[in-house]
């Protein structure tokens, strides 16, 4: 089954997305800077998110590993 259409699997995918542009704009900052707009503006997006919502982004990642290794 696709990650599109299963709910928890497009969960993980964004959060996975959020987490690798925040840590790609923390190493490469003009790399992603430079791209505000059109499809990879989409990843400067992702890397404002993971900097201004990181506790919330980690809880979510933490949430998700435990609920893989349970079941």
């Amino acid at each position: 089954m696709s990650a599109l259409f299963n709910f928890t699997s497009l969960l993980q995918v964004i959060v996975l997305l959020i987490c690798t542009c925040t840590h790609i704009h923390s190493i490469w900052p003009s790399g992603l800077d430079k791209h505000k707009t059109g499809l990879l503006g989409l990843f400067w997006k992702c890397a404002r998110i993971g900097e201004r919502m990181s506790p919330y982004i980690a809880l979510c990642c933490i949430f998700m590993a435990t609920k893989q290794l349970i079941g």
